[in-house]
Formats: structure tokens, C-alpha cells, sequence
């Protein structure tokens, strides 16, 4: 748990030192209609993150309800590390964002980057209080999918890792700008 908030620190300030001075014309800068700007991407980890928090909610509260595939243990690893795995920061295959997901706009100011931070240490908050719930294998489900269930633990990692792809992301857009 130490380690994951340690993390999650460490991409606030990455991101921070990465765009944090950037103008909106920066933020929003675009190769081509296909590609997300700086500030999409971040526009999307912020989505991706404050919508496992109503979950976490019903786990504090004891009334998430699961699917029944969630019973199914060899499917919740297969599933939690068939997710990881196509979010690590390789970025060597482009995958789709669910559309609950997609960034909400296409023209941000600066802001979007102390938003991030703020969403971040909201997340830091959650994963202390989850500890009870990691310690016990907790399943949940995407909020993107009801029936993409894995772990509690695994999802905490899926989003560290889905932080790390997608700095990545941002900073090559950046370097495009710089070029």
C-alpha cells in the first residue's frame, strides 16, 4: 500500500514537472484529429480514476454487488492481469478507452494538471482506507464493465500502471511540440 501511494506521489510530480508550466495552447496541442492532446490524456486519467471511487464507496459501506463471475477465481486473476498487461507503458499496441472514459472536451486551460493532483491525492486517501479490503483479495468490477471483475489490489496497480502508459503518452505529444 506504501508503495502504491509513494507512486502515486511520484506521477503527481512527474506530471507537474512534465506540463505544470505548460500554456493551453500547449495543453491542447494535437498532431492530427486522431490523437489525444497533453491535456485529453490527462482529462482521461482523471475520469479513469474517479470512477472506481463510487466502488470504493459501496466497499466502505458493504453493499458492492458483484457479478456472479466474480465467484470465478481463475477468471478474476485471468481478467486483472490480462489488464494490466494491456496497459503497461510500452504503448507498442494503441487500445481504445471505453467511451465512459473518453476526455470530456477538446480544449482545456492549464488547470487540468492541478486537477490531476487533486484527484490524485483523493485516490491516496482511498487506497489507505481500502487496506482493510486488499488484505482480504477484495473483487470489484470495472466501471467501465460489470463483468471485467478482478481484484482490488490488481485494479490499484492497473491504474499506477495506466498512469505510467499514458505519462509516456503525454510527454511524447510534447516532444512533437518541441520538434
Amino acid at each position: 500500500m506504501e508503495n502504491l501511494i509513494l507512486e502515486l506521489k511520484q506521477l503527481s510530480q512527474e506530471f507537474q514537472d512534465s506540463f505544470g508550466e505548460l500554456n493551453a495552447d500547449q495543453m491542447n496541442f494535437k498532431q492530427n484529429t486522431e490523437e489525444w492532446s497533453i491535456a485529453q490524456v490527462v482529462d482521461h486519467l482523471i475520469a479513469v480514476n474517479k470512477s472506481y471511487f463510487p466502488i470504493f464507496e459501496d466497499i466502505k459501506r458493504g453493499s458492492l454487488k458483484l457479478p456472479l463471475i466474480a465467484r470465478v477465481g481463475f477468471v478474476v486473476r485471468r481478467l486483472g492481469n490480462s489488464i494490466l498487461k494491456s496497459v503497461e507503458p510500452s504503448r507498442k499496441k494503441k487500445i481504445k478507452t471505453f467511451p465512459v472514459w473518453e476526455p470530456t472536451l477538446s480544449d482545456f486551460g492549464p488547470g487540468v494538471i492541478d486537477d490531476f493532483v487533486r484527484t490524485q491525492e483523493d485516490l491516496s486517501t482511498w487506497v489507505t482506507e481500502m487496506e482493510p479490503w486488499m488484505a482480504r483479495n477484495q473483487v470489484i468490477y470495472s466501471p467501465a464493465n460489470r463483468n471485467i471483475v478482478y481484484t482490488l489490489e490488481k485494479a490499484l496497480e492497473i491504474i499506477v500502471t495506466h498512469e505510467k502508459r499514458h505519462l509516456a503518452q503525454a510527454l511524447e505529444v510534447k516532444d512533437l511540440q518541441a520538434s
